[in-house]
């Protein structure tokens, strides 16, 4: 069994008292940070101390879901200092651009920092080529995005199935990767109108809905919210397109990923 917590599901600012993207994946006594978006570290001291983080994933080097990693920076360099923590905490990051991986790459006393593109290969149902890693009894796997920096989505598998989009425009790796999953995140960061405007780069609410369903997932949460836009007019368009009911995360909330047997 995993759970998600919902640190920040705003993009690319929030609404006020809200954070960017940010999730807490926990399961077999492994806590994992996925994305570290704006207002996210502080949500996160609300349900662990930082302390018990084991790692921190963040997909691609948008601002909105990595600037809490120099919060967080900070954390664990005093932590250590003060020696209530032994190690760098492990950050997995693409290594594009080159000036923010570097920057991060260089902050060695909080982060060991390892290239999501350097991590070993694998095949991804579909015959797609992906890249994976074990943290803790956590099984991740990698395949590329499609959106203006390189980035990735991301699945996280341990009794049972959750993948996470990230920002991206609709893929057959995407779906590949999110084929069967019992939970299925998201982003939904437009309406019908945005199609063109979100073209190549983002998915809107309708499309989230359409890839969830291609993909045969079990439930769909939708995320990466335009903070001006409502939520029911959101979930409506994307539950049209998935053909059942969808999720508008809220903040604070956990989500329990555990294996749903198919109807039939």
């Amino acid at each position: 069994m995993m759970r998600i917590t919902v640190l920040g599901c705003w993009g690319p600012y929030p609404r006020a008292g809200g954070a960017c993207s940010g999730y807490l994946v926990s399961g077999g006594g492994v806590n994992v940070m996925l994305e570290a978006g704006s207002g996210t570290l502080s949500r996160l001291m609300g349900h662990i101390d930082f302390r018990a983080l084991d790692a921190v994933v963040v997909t691609h080097l948008h601002h909105d879901h990595y600037l809490d990693l120099f919060q967080l920076r900070h954390a664990v360099e005093g932590a250590r200092r003060a020696g209530s923590r032994d190690k760098p905490l492990k950050l997995y990051i693409p290594s594009r651009p080159d000036g923010e991986f570097s920057l991060l790459n260089s902050y060695k006393e909080a982060f060991a920092v390892k290239a999501i593109d350097s991590l070993a290969e694998e095949e991804i149902t579909g015959g797609f080529a992906g890249r994976r890693l074990e943290i803790g009894g956590l099984a991740v796997r990698f395949i590329p995005a499609r959106h203006l920096l390189p980035g990735y989505s991301v699945s996280f598998e341990r009794s049972g199935k959750f993948v996470f989009s990230s920002d991206t425009a609709r893929t057959d790796g995407l779906i590949a990767l999110a084929a069967g999953a019992d939970l299925f995140l998201c982003e939904a960061s437009g309406l019908d109108s945005d199609a063109g405007h979100m073209e190549g780069a983002h998915l809107t609410a309708r499309q989230a809905g359409e890839v969830g369903r291609a993909a045969g997932v079990k439930r769909l949460l939708l995320t990466h919210f335009w903070p001006e836009y409502d939520l029911a007019e959101l979930s409506a368009q994307a539950a049209a397109g998935f053909g059942g009911p969808v999720t508008a995360v809220r903040e604070d909330e956990t989500y329990t990923c555990i294996p749903i047997a198919n109807e039939g």
